[in-house]
């Protein structure tokens, strides 16, 4: 069992649970297979498990590392953008509504989106601990991760479902104030713009 799946906090945890995405950091892994570090590059994204074919050992030495999503929302929280090449079609759609959710910030869909990987960067991550913030409950978007007891919980359909690697549990958990939030805050804003992500609910 490897140390590939993601979580909602951004991290890397074992699990035999499989996933709907795979994506990567870039080579954060060395020849025995084992994570040595939490990131390499800043474009974090999520990839099609298949594509044109290809077919990959996972955890190659020297080639990116294959990290694997329960789905888009939890690549969401942990700071993770769709892939420009094997999800060219969601890959617009992100940008267009992640540059209308985000007008602060003066981009357009001519902007590289290296420009928005660095404010992507900026939110998810300081050294290495995961960014969060704190927002009401009733003004998130469905899709959106939060935090409380030191669980990730999924906003959707007025509910919160607790995140598991093997799927999500519905619960009777009502919060009714501040929040702290997982999701960056420009995803967030994409969301609520009209980005809807994947969810793995039943």
């Amino acid at each position: 069992m490897l140390q590939n799946r993601v979580d909602p906090y951004g991290q890397l945890i074992f699990t035999a649970a499989r996933g709907h995405w795979t994506g990567n950091r870039g080579v954060i892994h060395n020849d025995r297979k084992e994570i040595i570090r939490a990131f390499r590059v800043r474009p974090w994204i999520t990839c099609l498990l298949q594509f044109k074919g290809r077919h990959r050992v996972v955890m190659t030495p020297n080639r990116w590392t294959e990290l694997f999503f329960l789905d888009e929302a939890t690549g969401f929280s942990a700071g993770h953008r769709p892939c420009a090449e094997c999800r060219r079609d969601d890959f617009n759609r992100f940008k267009r509504c992640w540059t209308e959710g985000n007008p602060e910030h003066g981009f357009d869909l001519k902007t590289p989106i290296a420009q928005i990987d660095q404010v992507l960067h900026q939110e998810r991550i300081n050294g290495k601990t995961k960014v969060t913030f704190q927002a009401a409950i009733d003004k998130l978007p469905d899709g959106v991760f939060i935090s409380h007891g030191s669980q990730p919980y999924l906003k959707m359909a007025d509910k919160l479902h607790l995140w598991t690697p093997f799927g999500y549990e519905t619960t009777s958990l009502f919060l009714d104030s501040y929040v702290e939030v997982l999701t960056p805050p420009s995803l967030v804003s994409t969301i609520a713009a009209g980005y809807d992500p994947q969810i793995a609910l039943p």
